[in-house]
């Protein structure tokens, strides 16, 4: 097998094999991945992710339901899915364990916090002074993903002062 030349520039297919290497995958394509190594879990919480990963990619995420009576206009940090209003202004960031992250008031910042495994949270700068240590001591007392009905057993599906002290408050 003749050996190929590596500063001769790539034309045609091999060229197109190269490029097809290099790209970045699409939304979709990326859902679908994390949707495949989900498929056989036995964890609900992260085969709603999922779920919601392909619709948003697809275009076809479904409008969270708000009450007529409840402003749509919340915080960031305020999941879709949660049904509760914000609790106060805009005074944390919350951020996950790649640094993502989204700004949020102290009630969906302790949410949010409760909710990510290995977030973080950090008072704004124009915030009072204790905010972030609130909001952590907040989220240690909050569920993950505290908007959603059903049995709360696993470590997993409990919040970290019920995990500390056996499962109960």
């Amino acid at each position: 097998m003749a050996e190929a030349n590596i500063r001769q520039p790539l034309y045609g297919a091999a060229a197109r094999r190269v490029r097809d290497e290099l790209r970045e995958p699409s939304d979709l394509e990326v859902a679908i991945r994390v949707a495949q190594q989900l498929l056989d879990s036995d964890k609900v919480l992260s085969l709603q992710e999922s779920l919601r990963l392909l619709l948003r990619a697809l275009g076809a995420e479904p409008d969270a339901s708000v009450p007529a009576n409840e402003s749509v206009d919340r915080c960031p940090a305020a999941h879709p899915e949660d049904p509760t209003p914000c609790g106060g202004p805009v005074v944390v960031t919350v951020l996950d364990a790649q640094n993502a992250g989204a700004n949020g008031c102290e009630h969906h910042g302790a949410r949010l916090l409760a909710s990510l495994e290995g977030a973080r949270v950090y008072g704004l700068p124009d915030a009072p002074a204790g905010t972030a240590i609130r909001v952590f001591k907040a989220a240690a007392d909050t569920r993950p993903f505290a908007w959603v009905d059903g049995p709360r057993t696993r470590p997993e599906t409990l919040s970290r002062a019920e995990n500390r002290g056996g499962g109960e408050l």
